[in-house]
C-alpha cells in the first residue's frame, strides 16, 4: 500500500528519523562517550541507516542506562528497522524514567498496538491522557481497537479553535475504521477535492483490513516490520515495570442450539455463579486482528462529487451517529456465533429473556478459532464491578455470560447504516 497520503495523517509526536533534542545527545561529546555514540546514532537515523543507528544507540544506553533520551533514540532506531517488539521495550524503559513525557507514552502505545496488545495500548493512552494531545490520542485509540472512542475524541479535537486539516482527516479515518464510510467520505471532503477523496477512500479501504497487528502502524510510519527477538536483556532498565501480558484467559466451545456455535473466553477466576449450561472444554485464548467492514465500491469511487456540507454539520452528525462512549473498559460477553445474522437472532431472544439487556448497544467482532470464523456478541463500557453485577443477574435468569476486557469490540453490524454490511466469511 502506498503510504504518502496516509503518512500525512501521522501523529504529531511521532518521528523516527529525528534525534530527540536536548543536551544529553548534542554538544561536544568526547570520542567514545555515551553522547558521542548518541550523536553518531542520530546521524545514522537521518541517513536511514538503522543497523548502524542501533549499534551506536545500544552503546550509548549500555554506557548511560539512566538517560531517557538515549533510550528514546534507541527506540527510534529499532523502529526505523521495523523491530516493533524491541522499540516497545525501549519506549517502556524511557517512560519509566520520564513518566510525564506524552510523546514517549504515545509512541509506546503505538508499539503496543503494533505488537497486538490492544488492551494495554488503550490503558497507556488513558493513563497519559493529560500528556498526549487530544487529536493524537483519538487516532491512536481508533487504531487500538476502539474506533468509536477515537471518533469521540477526534470530534472534540476538530471542534477546538485552530483545528487543522490533519485533525479533520484523522476524524475521517477514525470514522472509516468505525465502519461509517458515508460520514468518513463527507468529513474527508471538507479539505480534499473529489478526486483526492476517491484516492483516500481507496487507501483507507486497504488500511482498514490489516492482515497483521503491525500493518496499520507500519503503514503510518512507512516502515517494514521484520522478525524481532526483542531488545538485548542486558539493556533492560532494572527499575522499569515488568512488561507482562494480561492475565491469561481460556476459550470454550459449546453448542447452544443446532444452528449456533457458541464460543466463550473466560477469565481464570470470576466471582460469579456457575452458568446453567452444559460443561465446556477450555483452550488457549489469542488476541486477533479484527477485520473491519469494507466500504461498498459506490462509496469508494462516487459517480459524482459529494454534496458540500459544513464541517460543523459533519461534527454534529458524527457525534449523533456514534454510540455513547462509556468510561469503563469491561465487556459482558454473551456468546459467539457462526455469523452476525445468527448473533442478531440470539440477541433478540436474550433481550426477551432479560429485558435489562435491551437498554445497551450490542457489540461484536469477527474472530477465528480452530479454523472457523465466529461473531462475538457483547455489551460494554462497564467497570469491572458493573460488568460482574449485570452478568450475575443475567445468569440468574438462565443466560450464559462472562466478563472480560474490551478487545476491539465495535457496534454490532446490523446496527450500522444500510449498505455497509459485508457477508461473513
Amino acid at each position: 500500500m502506498k503510504t504518502r497520503t496516509l503518512f500525512s495523517l501521522g501523529l504529531s509526536a511521532l518521528a523516527i528519523g529525528t534525534v530527540m533534542a536536548g543536551s544529553a545527545i548534542g554538544g561536544d561529546a568526547a570520542k567514545g562517550s555515551p553522547a558521542d555514540h548518541a550523536r553518531k546514532a542520530g546521524k545514522a537515523l537521518d541517513k536511514h541507516r538503522p543497523a548502524l543507528a542501533i549499534g551506536e544507540a545500544e552503546a550509548a544506553v549500555a554506557a548511560a542506562p539512566s538517560v531517557a533520551n538515549y533510550r528514546v533514540l534507541l527506540a527510534k532506531s529499532y523502529l526505523q528497522a521495523g523491530r516493533f517488539q524491541s522499540a516497545r521495550a525501549a519506549y517502556a524503559d524511557a517512560l519509566s524514567l520520564v513518566p510525564d513525557d506524552g510523546a514517549t507514552a504515545l509512541n509506546l502505545a503505538l508499539m503496543q498496538i503494533a505488537t497486538g496488545d490492544f488492551a494495554t495500548a488503550r490503558t497507556t493512552l488513558i493513563d497519559h491522557a493529560n500528556q498526549i494531545a487530544l487529536a493524537d490520542r483519538g487516532l491512536a485509540m481508533a487504531l487500538a481497537g476502539d474506533p468509536a472512542g477515537g471518533v469521540a475524541l477526534l470530534t472534540q479535537a476538530a471542534r477546538l479553535p485552530g483545528a487543522t486539516a490533519t485533525v479533520r482527516q484523522n476524524l475521517a479515518l477514525a470514522l472509516a475504521l468505525a465502519g461509517d464510510w458515508t460520514m468518513a467520505r463527507a468529513a474527508a471532503s471538507a479539505d480534499l477535492s473529489p478526486a483526492d477523496v476517491d484516492h483516500r477512500m481507496q487507501e483507507w479501504a486497504s488500511f482498514a483490513q490489516p492482515a497483521a497487528a503491525s500493518d496499520q502502524v507500519a503503514t503510518l510510519l512507512g516502515v517494514h516490520p521484520v522478525a524481532d527477538s526483542g531488545q538485548p536483556v542486558t539493556l533492560a532498565l532494572s527499575a522499569a515495570p515488568t512488561m507482562t501480558a494480561a492475565a491469561p484467559e481460556a476459550a470454550s466451545v459449546a453448542e447452544a442450539e443446532p444452528v449456533e456455535k457458541v464460543v466463550a473466553i473466560v477469565p481464570a477466576a470470576e466471582p460469579l455463579p456457575t452458568p446453567l449450561l452444559a460443561p465446556v472444554v477450555f483452550g488457549p485464548r489469542k488476541e486477533v486482528v479484527q477485520p473491519l467492514p469494507m466500504p461498498p465500491s459506490i462509496l469508494i469511487a462516487a459517480d459524482k462529487a459529494p454534496a458540500k456540507v459544513s464541517f460543523a454539520a459533519i461534527l454534529r452528525q458524527s457525534a449523533a451517529a456514534q454510540p455513547a462512549v462509556r468510561s469503563g473498559d469491561w465487556q459482558v460477553q454473551l456468546g459467539a456465533f457462526g455469523a452476525p445474522g445468527v448473533a442478531r437472532d440470539a440477541w433478540g431472544r436474550m433481550t426477551r429473556r432479560f429485558s435489562a439487556l435491551a437498554g445497551h448497544t450490542p457489540q461484536g467482532m469477527m474472530f477465528k478459532t480452530g479454523g472457523s470464523d465466529f461473531y462475538r456478541l457483547s455489551i460494554g463500557g462497564f467497570d469491572r464491578t458493573q460488568a460482574v453485577a449485570l452478568c450475575t443477574k443475567y445468569r440468574a435468569r438462565g443466560g450464559a455470560c462472562f466478563v472480560r476486557r474490551n478487545a476491539g469490540d465495535a457496534m454490532a453490524q446490523w446496527l450500522r447504516k444500510p449498505g455497509l454490511q459485508v457477508a461473513s466469511r
